[in-house]
């Protein structure tokens, strides 16, 4: 399998609970490695302009109001399929449908609420990196 990067977002209500430890170590004894990370908060521009691929979609302005609502914490995560992986490790996005042991199972609140956001190709996982990082912010061997 080959090495990728991946984006991966804590979301505010998840940053506000104090669980990003237990978040970033399911990550982290998963097989993935963290080679990048910033807290920010996004405005609502950003907010809008990142998850512009759901504008128009019922459940848009409710995304954009919470991911605004408190700081996130922004990563590349990087290993053997860490696309997959990553989306393996954080479960389904509803939280209800998500197994046991996943990150949503564990910390998600709501559809809305899901505790994480992860990429879900590498072509957006390409785009949503450099949304956050530059390359030179990035601590990779790849």
């Amino acid at each position: 399998m080959p090495q990728e990067q991946t984006l991966s977002l804590i979301k505010p209500s998840s940053v506000s609970a104090n669980q990003i430890g237990g978040i970033i170590n399911k990550f982290e004894k998963g097989g993935l490695k963290v080679v990048a990370m910033k807290m920010l908060r996004l405005t609502e521009n950003q907010a809008r302009d990142f998850y512009d691929v759901h504008r128009g979609k019922p459940f848009f302005d409710e995304l954009i109001s919470f991911m605004t609502t408190g700081p996130i914490l922004a990563q590349v995560l990087e290993g053997e399929n860490a696309i997959q992986k990553n989306r393996d490790i954080m479960g389904s996005t509803n939280p209800a449908e998500a197994a046991p042991g996943t990150v949503r199972a564990e910390f998600a609140h709501s559809m809305t609420e899901n505790a994480v956001h992860g990429s879900d190709a590498p072509e957006t996982a390409e785009t949503e990196i450099a949304f956050f990082f530059e390359k030179k912010d990035i601590y990779s061997n790849i």
